[in-house]
């Protein structure tokens, strides 16, 4: 099968097609053939040595755990998913190979059908940003009479963040740059904070809960956000590493603090999908790159002003 692989942890550039055996489909395993990839901050991130390179155990590596595709193999004969069955889902990269690839195998744990309303390119951008959306808006108890504030609300977490925050009840404000107020405002949000030209801490105060998507990498984003949350208010934040000290600095506030982790998990993106083939969530997709362009896709990513998600066409 084709794959973009790395031999080494670096620049995009590292990035490049080769052929590889398809996986070997074990126990619960789902064999998918890949039709279109997600790209995710955690990719790049792990491809350039940081993220989750440290558990890679042998190179070449095949990165991506976005994936739509078909199933080519069931886990077993009367297995609910079956060869031919539209799917979508993520794997535990590098615990398992990758979806930069023409083929993956999954757990059945980690795959479900895909959103009939969907296409295979807007459906691989779903699963590991909605999934760790609902599960901070859901942590963060965001529903009716919650006042929520969702940092970076334009990006691949962030628009889910403010369709989940808004489809619980929450009253939703979300920051974002000049260009994608606008947009944000489609998604649902109640009020919409421009960070290029005006401080979110001058604007909101004594709110319930902040899905921080930035943490002290830009600006101090979570330790300002801190001060916009009543006593006790919770901030819930991502990606790991942003604000390694999240807990201690909002105890010493007042405030309560903790990250979050995502988990491959059908079941949720069964309720997911729901909203999806109803309408009621949307995904945006900025840009569909050839696998051939991963090193291109990557790039774009690690500029930071993506929309939505980018999504690789495999096959």
């Amino acid at each position: 099968m084709r794959a973009l692989v790395i031999d080494e942890t670096g620049a995009p550039e590292v990035l490049h097609l080769t052929d590889r055996m398809l996986p070997r489909q074990i126990v619960d395993e789902v064999l998918v053939k890949v039709i279109a990839a997600g790209l995710n901050p955690i990719d790049a991130k792990t491809r350039s040595g940081k993220g989750v390179a440290a558990a890679i155990e042998s190179f070449p590596a095949i990165l991506g755990n976005d994936f739509s595709g078909v199933v080519v193999r069931a886990a077993f004969e009367a297995a609910p998913l079956q060869p031919g069955d539209a799917v979508y889902g993520m794997g535990r990269v590098p615990r398992v190979g990758g979806s930069f690839a023409e083929y993956v195998s999954v757990s059945s744990m980690s795959v479900t059908r895909k959103p009939a309303r969907l296409s295979h390119a807007e459906a691989a951008a779903v699963p590991l940003a909605a999934l760790t959306a609902w599960g901070m808006v859901k942590l963060a108890e965001a529903g009716p009479g919650q006042r929520v504030l969702v940092h970076a609300g334009s990006g691949g977490v962030g628009h889910f963040a403010v369709q989940f925050a808004r489809v619980l009840g929450a009253h939703v404000t979300a920051t974002g740059s000049t260009r994608n107020l606008d947009f944000l405002r489609e998604l649902g949000a109640d009020e919409v904070i421009d960070y290029t030209t005006t401080r979110f801490e001058d604007m909101v105060h004594d709110l319930d809960s902040v899905i921080d998507l930035i943490g002290n990498v830009h600006d101090n984003t979570g330790t300002r956000s801190l001060a916009v949350l009543r006593p006790g208010g919770l901030l819930v934040n991502a990606p790991t590493g942003s604000w390694p000290t999240v807990a201690a600095d909002a105890a010493a506030a007042g405030r309560r603090a903790t990250g979050f982790k995502v988990s491959p998990d059908a079941r949720v993106l069964d309720e997911i999908s729901a909203l999806l083939d109803a309408g009621i969530v949307r995904v945006h997709v900025d840009s569909v790159f050839d696998l051939a362009d991963g090193a291109a896709a990557h790039r774009l990513l690690e500029e930071g002003h993506t929309r939505g998600k980018i999504v690789l066409r495999v096959s």
